[in-house]
């Protein structure tokens, strides 16, 4: 891996010798910058390591995909948390959204087609009869510009991308911005702004898939799961809501208090077999309410989701089947990994009564979600 030739840090007011990596004290914890690749038409790609406290994360420019979070157990151990590569062309040469953030709009959208004020807009049909997380070329397989920024919480790294007006057949010119900030409480904060100048639908999520003992340990399933969620919304086979709202209770969705992930999860009739569902979160009077807490029985770590979202994806990595060769030469096999994307509602563009998706020129979209580490 080559260090980035580096001239200045961003606000901070010093010059760094060339050859040399790029480490800036945040108000709390550090922040270095290097080259991590070029990709196949010649763009640099930087990988940005945000450090503070026990908490380490790293993330790079193409896709603002995190590569890897670094948190101890409960011997003290430090360990990697999340699946994922170790070089720039295993991302670029394709994979299920290792890490990446999904947009233009996350999640599926029936059809590939929805309507905006009367005109009808076409998109890519990626996952069988549907959109998925933003068609072809989504935010997953775009180099994004980075930026360090001056936080009171720790170290932060700002990456921004504006997708141009009719990019994979959205309208409007959309910029959005994703901030990733390592606090010494062992949060991971992601705060996403996107504005537009003409009337379009947005939906922004981290796909990391987490496995809290390991990338090469084995499946998730003994992981203990709790979801702030009495409601999901049934879909169907193509995993396309009907639009109802329909309770957990009495079926294998029901993570209201903590049980394993595999301990219902043979009950879920798809092939392959595990959970791929939206669950409609409870929210509450918090400024970012708790969403989710999951539990590693074997290394003690602890994951607390917290969200403005109205919804989390949870994810089983069902097709995961080897053919992904990750971090130190682990083989990513089905249910290695989970998921816990916060966002909107699946095709919402097409479900009045699921909160809407759409922006409007002059109007922000905001979201913040936190991922918190700890172990006992």
């Amino acid at each position: 891996m080559r260090w980035k030739v580096a001239t200045a840090l961003l606000g901070l007011g010093f010059i760094v010798a060339a050859g040399a990596p790029v480490a800036a004290n945040m108000a709390s914890g550090s922040i270095k910058k290097m080259e991590f690749g070029k990709t196949d038409d010649g763009q640099t790609v930087d990988l940005y390591v945000l450090t503070n406290g026990k908490l380490t994360v790293k993330v790079i420019t193409y896709g603002a995909i995190i590569t890897e979070i670094l948190t101890p157990d409960r011997d003290g151990k430090i360990g990697d948390v999340v699946l994922g590569f170790d070089d720039l062309k295993s991302y670029t040469a394709g994979h299920p959204f290792f890490g990446a953030i999904a947009g233009r709009v996350a999640n599926r959208i029936a059809k590939g087609e929805f309507t905006l004020d009367g005109k009808e807009y076409k998109l890519a049909k990626n996952n069988g009869p549907n959109t998925l997380h933003g068609g072809l070329k989504g935010f997953d397989k775009v180099v994004w510009k980075a930026e360090e920024v001056k936080s009171e919480d720790g170290p932060a790294v700002r990456l921004t991308y504006t997708s141009p007006d009719g990019e994979e057949g959205f309208p409007g010119n959309l910029t959005a911005t994703v901030t990733y900030t390592v606090t010494d409480k062992g949060e991971l904060k992601i705060d996403y702004t996107a504005t537009t100048d003409k009337k379009t639908i947005v939906n922004l999520t981290q796909h990391s898939y987490f496995n809290l003992a390991g990338p090469a340990s084995g499946n998730v399933l003994d992981h203990e799961l709790t979801l702030a969620a009495d409601k999901y919304t049934p879909g169907d086979d193509t995993l396309i809501p009907t639009g109802e709202l329909a309770p957990v209770k009495d079926t294998p969705l029901d993570f209201t208090t903590a049980k394993p992930i595999g301990k219902d999860i043979n009950k879920i009739k798809a092939d392959p077999v595990g959970y791929d569902h939206n669950f409609v979160l409870r929210g509450g009077d918090a400024k970012v309410p708790f969403a989710a807490k999951v539990r590693d029985p074997k290394s003690g770590r602890i994951m607390e989701v917290f969200t403005t979202e109205p919804g989390v994806q949870f994810y089983t990595g069902n097709f995961l089947d080897g053919s992904n060769k990750g971090k130190e030469g682990a083989v990513y096999k089905k249910h290695q990994g989970f998921c816990l994307e916060t966002q909107h509602f699946p095709d919402s563009i097409h479900h009045e009564n699921f909160p809407s998706t759409v922006l409007e020129p002059g109007k922000t979209y905001t979201q913040t979600t936190i991922y918190k580490f700890s172990s006992e």
